[in-house]
């Protein structure tokens, strides 16, 4: 069985999407749209717009989006998926190929997602980290015994057996880095993102998130997208609506999703979009298991 999967932020580069846009009318006309739909020319940005541009919230999560989706839809038949499961902001990406949402309400909750997302950054100082080398149970042990009230760090995103990244207010994250080395930690590096993602800290950006969700309208997909905050197939529009709404204060369970997708059927995952960060991660989610193949389309 066939697995798409679509990255989150981070995999954005200069020329995303400019091939597709040149060569194919079917992508020139949702570019198009896309840049009606935000009220700026993102698609300027994406194919020639310089690193910092392409790193301006505004553009980030809409551009990977645009270049997930696009490229997906104007597969055509070769999109031949019997799952697909997207890494946080990804995950947008994988409803609105699965057919559970439009096209244009895809974009315009990714661009609002992106705008509360930033709006909460800056209320609340705060960082991520990523941990390379311990056990899951000892990242959760020390996150706990880090947090106090009103200054806190979680785990994030369970990328792959041995890396776990942390959420959460600075001190609390860079005390808990200090405690994580101690533990064995073969790496414990603050990440350059401005703000803590998939914590508690996101809740207002939840909040703007969730009434942005539930005025809009889902169906149910025509294939099982698996979630982040589960791990497990959905294929229920109600279900899934909350699931989205309740992503942005839970952690990525990415690991125990695409381990989930194996024990389902899946032998042959396929990234769809910019980058190969998730092929690196399902490399190392299956590795020793005979008969799973990994690719891109990009």
């Amino acid at each position: 069985m066939k697995a798409f999967v679509f990255p989150g932020q981070g995999a954005q580069f200069t020329g995303m999407g400019k091939e597709l846009y040149d060569t194919n009318p079917k992508a020139k006309e949702l570019f198009d749209k896309a840049n009606e739909i935000l009220g700026f020319d993102i698609t300027k940005i994406m194919f020639e717009g310089t690193a910092e541009e392409l790193k301006q919230t505004k553009v980030t999560q809409p551009a990977v989006f645009l270049h997930s989706v696009i490229t997906a839809i104007c597969m055509g038949e070769n999109f031949d998926a019997d799952m697909t499961a997207g890494h946080s902001l990804g995950e947008f990406s994988a409803l609105v190929t699965a057919g559970a949402l439009s096209f244009e309400d895809g974009l315009k909750l990714v661009s609002k997602r992106a705008m509360a997302m930033q709006k909460a950054c800056e209320a609340a100082p705060s960082t991520m980290a990523a941990i390379i080398g311990l056990a899951d149970d000892v990242v959760e042990k020390i996150c706990t015994e880090v947090s106090v009230e009103g200054n806190i760090v979680v785990p994030a995103n369970y990328n792959n057996p041995g890396q776990l990244v942390i959420s959460g207010n600075i001190d609390a994250v860079n005390a808990a880095c200090e405690k994580l080395k101690e533990a064995g930690a073969k790496r414990a590096l603050v990440l350059p993102v401005g703000g803590a993602f998939h914590s508690p800290l996101m809740q207002p950006a939840k909040d703007e998130l969730q009434a942005a969700i539930e005025a809009t309208e889902f169906s149910n997909p025509r294939i099982p997208v698996y979630q982040n905050v589960d791990a497990k197939a959905h294929t229920d529009a109600a279900e899934i609506k909350q699931n989205l709404i309740a992503q942005l204060t839970a952690p990525v369970k990415w690991t125990y999703e695409v381990k989930q997708m194996m024990q389902d059927g899946a032998t042959d995952f396929v990234e769809c979009g910019p980058g190969k960060a998730l092929q690196g991660m399902i490399l190392k989610i299956a590795k020793g298991i005979e008969g799973v193949t990994i690719s891109g389309v990009n």
